[in-house]
């Protein structure tokens, strides 16, 4: 074929029409099919990432996700509905193929979770993860600062992200990311600071850009950032973030503002019918704002839910009716020894009547259980006994005064 004859055997162009015309063994192929056959294998292995990760992701209805949260978690029966929601409503934002016509953009459905310290916000996180099977990044606000000071950048957030996805980068961008203790980086007024601080209002400004979606470079192995190092490039736009805190003291700002309304006969009777003993379910986001933290990672964080605070009859719940409840684990542990393991139903009564008398909470309920069967689990090994029960005046002469002083100590 002569040269001026030769063309594209894909678009038939003729050599002079082209830029390039590469030559193949009995064909030529030019610079725009190129292009376009780029185009073509680039968005294909784009779809072929995300049907892996849509095929490791299990997603199930908002009912199905609360009931597996039932099977984990005792009580708070408002904020798994509110949970499983929000959760159901990201994940599949994230697995609805977008086309170029669709001019609606749903935001993400952060979640910021108010409640007491050991009423299950961190278990919540985790079986939510478990369920779903994305991995988890469980991270503490306290150790956040802003650039410059002693601690760990924002970013660090991050990289632990990438460490529970095993460095990939497709599993960790549709990850969950829970930030423990977000209390703790409140603003301590309500005057904007206006030098740099440690922690507070800095860290909470660094975590904007986090929680609305931007790609960030990330240090793969942690730690300060410097210029010979080597970055990943995460986007965080459909990274969830789950915030917790135990807010100590908001319930005297949800008091306030219920008694501010309290104005007039009408008012009066409505808030006869509060319910003075669990004041967090009152919350609102104006709430947050008093207590410390700026509007803008409010609007961020735009789910709000309360965990309720544990009774007497929940923690009694907590310790059997759980798939993994801690009188289980026991059962479990004996029985690897040979070791029948039985408790009555007086001796569990009295394990958590001393985690309300000393405000042990769920936590507690296992430090508990620990001091009642450590001298068993130590000796009945080394012997032929095939059968351990636990009764009321065993676990009272286990469960000395000292003991349970030093468990609140450290709780």
């Amino acid at each position: 074929m002569a040269k001026e004859n030769l063309e594209c055997s894909f678009c038939g162009r003729k050599k002079p029409e082209t830029n390039l015309l590469i030559a193949g063994l009995d064909a030529h192929i030019c610079d725009r099919c190129i292009e376009q056959a780029h185009g073509i294998v680039a968005e294909e292995s784009k779809q072929s990432k995300n049907d892996d990760l849509s095929s490791e992701l299990i997603l199930k209805k908002p009912v199905e996700i609360k009931d597996f949260l039932d099977t984990y978690i005792i009580g708070q029966k408002r904020t798994k509905k509110v949970l499983s929601v929000a959760v159901y409503n990201h994940y599949k934002r994230l697995l609805q193929p977008r086309s170029k016509e669709d001019e609606i953009e749903i935001q993400k459905s952060n979640i910021v979770m108010v409640g007491q310290t050991g009423t299950g916000k961190t278990l919540m996180a985790k079986t939510i993860a478990k369920m779903l099977n994305v991995p988890l990044a469980i991270v503490d606000a306290t150790v956040l600062t802003e650039a410059g000071y002693v601690g760990e950048d924002v970013e660090s957030i991050l990289t632990r992200l990438l460490q529970a996805a095993d460095y990939s980068l497709e599993k960790a961008e549709r990850g969950i990311v829970f930030i423990d203790e977000l209390d703790k980086i409140a603003r301590k007024s309500d005057n904007p600071s206006i030098t740099r601080d440690v922690s507070g209002e800095g860290v909470q400004q660094g975590l904007l850009k986090l929680l609305e979606g931007t790609v960030v470079n990330v240090p793969p192995k942690g730690g300060r950032k410097h210029p010979d190092q080597k970055f990943i490039e995460v986007n965080t736009e459909n990274i969830l973030f789950i915030a917790g805190g135990a807010f100590d003291g908001i319930e005297r700002i949800i008091t306030k503002r219920l008694n501010m309304q309290a104005i007039g006969y009408s008012a009066a009777k409505k808030e006869d019918s509060l319910d003075n003993s669990n004041v967090l379910q009152y919350i609102i986001p104006k709430d947050l704002k008093e207590f410390g933290l700026i509007p803008e990672i409010i609007g961020r964080l735009p789910v709000l839910t309360h965990m309720n605070p544990l009774d007497q009859k929940a923690l009694r719940a907590i310790l059997t009716e759980p798939k993994n409840a801690i009188i289980k684990q026991y059962e479990k542990l004996f029985a690897m020894d040979g070791i029948n393991f039985k408790i009555t139903d007086q001796a569990l009564d009295y394990i958590v009547e001393k985690a309300v008398e000393y405000k042990l909470g769920a936590r507690g309920l296992r430090s508990l259980c620990e001091a009642v069967f450590t001298d068993a689990m130590f000796e009945l090994p080394s012997t032929d006994e095939t059968e351990f029960k636990v009764t009321k005046p065993y676990a009272e002469n286990k469960l000395s005064f000292e003991t349970i002083k030093k468990l609140k100590a450290v709780s």
